[in-house]
């Protein structure tokens, strides 16, 4: 799928992440050789990691109060809240219910989830452009991020020290002079096993089997419960499909790459990230990471990112970005938007 959607503009911009930090050096469940083997492959020396109490609705609820502060909108200007989430509250209702009440916006406001993740930040804001392009909705707030970190176990080298948790809020705004977003948006459900937890859901529910750790791999040893990835396929994935998709949306929209001032990619790993970068023919210094302090944040990834290294230049001037967020569906998809003196907060920390 493809398409070009006007008249949204991105207003701002807001990131929150956990207080606590894990080091990749202090990861002991493997030995020194191998993490810094880990560190050198995936980029990630440290990750924020959020305590019992808090959840993913926590951290958005909190970018989000940051971000009406700082851009000054009435609560009851907004007319669309969408809530992009692998680790909802409850299995229902929406926490997009319960963020419309902590929030304290109109009960007419429309307020729904989407369970995504990697691609997540991408799908969100297609769907809240699109609901909002008319110009029936004027003002929009995407709260997108993941607690995967509630996932992993400790046993499980492949998923463990990988992954960090994140909220983010996003402020839309509709614009008739704003220039148009393109998109592309692209699934393949046969990899869905690649990233799974296998039991939880109403196909494998819980049971005391899920709860029952097996030794997988070396080193990598976990439940039914936990999240399960495969590397390699995932690697192979991206390189077969991410960057044949950023060259499409290239053709869609008539844009030279030339054009581009940076690429934000889904934090996924630096190996798999600049193998997409080198087969793209991108240059280094127009891609910029944030997964060396934060990890894998999931659906959070792009925006903070964004805030983490770009935040002066968004702030100040107009930036032409190409978004790409791509991995557990397999569910990828890429946007391209000009952004122009986005109000940012400063990344802030919860306990």
């Amino acid at each position: 799928m493809h398409n070009s959607i006007k008249h949204i503009a991105m207003r701002g911009l807001s990131v929150c992440v956990p207080k606590q930090i894990e080091k990749t050096m202090d990861y002991t469940w493997i030995n020194q050789e191998e993490r810094i083997a880990f560190a050198k492959n995936t980029g990630i020396e440290e990750r924020r990691v959020a305590s019992s109490n808090t959840t993913t609705s926590d951290m958005c609820e909190k970018a989000a109060n940051d971000l009406f502060e700082k851009l000054k909108w009435e609560r009851n200007t907004i007319d669309v809240v969408i809530f992009v989430s692998q680790s909802p509250d409850y299995f229902l209702p929406a926490t997009s219910a319960i963020l419309q009440h902590k929030l304290q916006l109109r009960k007419d406001v429309i307020a729904f989830d989407i369970n995504l993740g990697c691609s997540g930040y991408i799908y969100g804001l297609y769907v809240i452009s699109n609901l909002m392009s008319s110009g029936q909705f004027k003002r929009g707030l995407l709260l997108a991020g993941d607690k995967s970190t509630l996932s992993t176990t400790f046993k499980d080298k492949s998923t463990f020290p990988l992954f960090g948790d994140a909220g983010s809020a996003t402020a839309l705004e509709f614009d008739v002079n704003a220039l148009p977003t393109f998109f592309n948006l692209f699934t393949d459900g046969s990899g869905y096993k690649s990233i799974i937890i296998e039991d939880g859901g109403a196909r494998n529910h819980i049971s005391e089997k899920s709860f029952i750790t097996q030794k997988i791999d070396e080193g990598i040893e976990r439940a039914p419960k936990h999240l399960s990835l495969d590397g390699i396929e995932i690697f192979n994935f991206a390189l077969k499909e991410v960057a044949p998709s950023i060259k499409n949306l290239f053709d869609i929209s008539g844009f030279e790459d030339a054009k581009i001032d940076y690429y934000v990619f889904h934090q996924a790993n630096k190996l798999i990230n600049e193998s997409v970068r080198k087969k793209c023919r991108i240059e280094a210094e127009k891609v910029p990471y944030s997964i060396q302090k934060f990890g894998n944040t999931s659906s959070a990834s792009i925006p903070l990112t964004m805030l983490y290294q770009l935040k002066n230049k968004l702030e100040t001037k107009s930036l032409n970005l190409l978004l790409s967020g791509f991995g557990v569906g397999y569910s990828w998809g890429n946007c391209l938007i000009q952004t122009n003196n986005v109000i940012c907060t400063d990344i802030i920390e919860i306990d």
